[in-house]
């Protein structure tokens, strides 16, 4: 699309909202870029060359001066912000920052959604797809924006995509050729009200698919399996728990793909082969080496590339062992379902470190596990003393309530004895502490390695 001389607010300064400025100017567009925040505490705005008529931060600009003809929202801004529902109303175009990355990309899109597993999924295909030897490129909700990544992408390239809800909300000609839903369990309600708008938001990365696409989809989440059947695309099912005839599943400790059709069940690798640990980062790499396959490579190659995979970093990562005790740094287990997986991981006693901000989710179904695995509970944040009321409500024996993350952390380890695991795995969101869940994780794993550098002194 022709954007010259066109006018354009993006909304929202961060790094997608900086990443479609940059392109939107290179297009040839007049750009006003808007957030509430002041240029402060956003880095890298003054890079972008805006003069003080279009750099508008620290409020909220009159709509009718700007008189945009497109507004770009960035992941992080609510639909329901003024700026927004008056385009809305005066039927303005309202893209998401991925819509006008991939606008002009002639390059095949793999795109990975879901409520849990999108990081670890997306970069283990990242890893896949450069086995093929073509140009390929991971970005969108995993901290690159897409963006800032795609311009120099042919038909030989491959971008592979994480997709949030937030950054399908707006979406409108976007197409992915390789579209994975890798679950669907409540989160984000606190945006989008109801579980079933949720699903209708998430299962926009397949609408603009055709017959010859093909959607990734599992067959253990019901809502999830049930889309195959209103999909034009071609459609694949994994199962970690099922064997399917038709699919990639488990047979015993085996991943297989078997064709009905063709009475045949092709061995994939062993879960024991695989690095990362837990039933759940079956569904990541199962949907990962369906799309793998995709794109032409064998399943001999599949494997050799599923066993070198580590996994991602703040996703189950390893932080290290210290005098007998493991310390996993699980930050982006930002709602109980992520939390839940972490802690079916481990078979270890476990001391769990949770809390942050709630997104408007329920705690007791997740305090029911933790009753059932963990030894001590450190509770921090905005949330911790609505966890834990549900926690005592479902027997939770030792809770700990602490006022800093500091605090939180140093409590884990003076729960935690020879052979047990110190879980950071806190079931929310990291805003009411930081700005993200990475600078969560690290500094909890900066805190771990602190302690046992530089033992504290009673």
């Amino acid at each position: 699309m022709n954007w010259m001389n066109k006018r354009v607010l993006v909304i929202g300064a961060g790094l997608s909202g900086q990443a479609a400025v940059r392109k939107l100017q290179r297009l040839g567009a007049e750009v006003f870029l808007t957030d509430q925040q002041s240029g402060e505490s956003l880095k890298g705005v003054e890079e972008l060359g805006l003069d003080r008529t279009h750099l508008l931060l620290g409020l909220v600009p009159d709509f009718a001066t700007i008189n945009p003809e497109l507004i770009i929202l960035s992941p992080g801004v609510s639909p329901k912000l003024s700026l927004v529902e008056e385009g809305i109303s005066r039927n303005v175009a309202v893209w998401s920052e991925v819509e006008l990355a991939m606008d002009d990309c002639p390059a095949l899109c793999i795109g990975v959604t879901g409520t849990n597993g999108k990081t670890t999924t997306t970069t283990l295909i990242g890893e896949l797809a450069g086995l093929t030897g073509r140009p390929t490129i991971v970005a969108g909700n995993i901290g690159v924006a897409l963006s800032g990544q795609v311009d120099k992408m042919n038909e030989n390239s491959i971008v592979v995509a994480e997709l949030s809800s937030f950054q399908l909300e707006f979406i409108h000609r976007l197409r992915v050729h390789i579209g994975i839903l890798l679950n669907l369990t409540p989160d984000h309600l606190d945006r989008h009200d109801t579980l079933e708008e949720y699903l209708r938001v998430k299962t926009r990365i397949f609408e603009n698919q055709t017959a010859t696409d093909l959607a990734i989809l599992n067959w253990d989440d019901p809502l999830v399996r049930d889309l195959g059947s209103k999909l034009k695309s071609r459609v694949l099912y994994f199962s970690p728990t099922s064997f399917l005839q038709e699919g990639i599943s488990l047979w015993h400790d085996e991943i297989v793909y078997a064709e009905k059709e063709k009475r045949t069940m092709i061995p994939i690798i062993s879960r024991k082969e695989l690095q990362i640990r837990g039933a759940h980062n079956l569904e990541n790499v199962m949907s990962a080496a369906a799309a793998a396959r995709a794109l032409g490579l064998s399943w001999t190659e599949i494997a050799d590339g599923l066993r070198q995979f580590k996994g991602v970093k703040h996703r189950q990562e390893v932080v290290g062992s210290y005098e007998g005790i493991l310390f996993i740094n699980d930050s982006k287990g930002t709602n109980t379902d992520a939390a839940t997986k972490a802690l079916l991981a481990f078979d270890e006693p476990l001391v769990l470190i949770a809390g942050g901000k709630n997104k408007g989710l329920d705690f007791h179904e997740f305090m029911k596990v933790v009753c059932g695995k963990v030894k001590s509970l450190v509770l921090l944040g905005q949330a911790a003393e609505e966890m834990e009321q549900a926690a005592r409500d479902e027997g939770v024996q030792r809770i700990i309530r602490v006022n800093t993350f500091e605090e939180g952390v140093e409590k884990g380890i003076s729960e935690a004895v020879p052979g047990d695991v110190v879980l950071l795995s806190p079931a929310c969101t990291s805003w009411d502490m930081f700005k993200n869940y990475e600078e969560r994780g690290e500094l909890f794993k900066e805190l771990v390695r602190r302690h046992y550098r530089e033992p504290i002194q009673h």
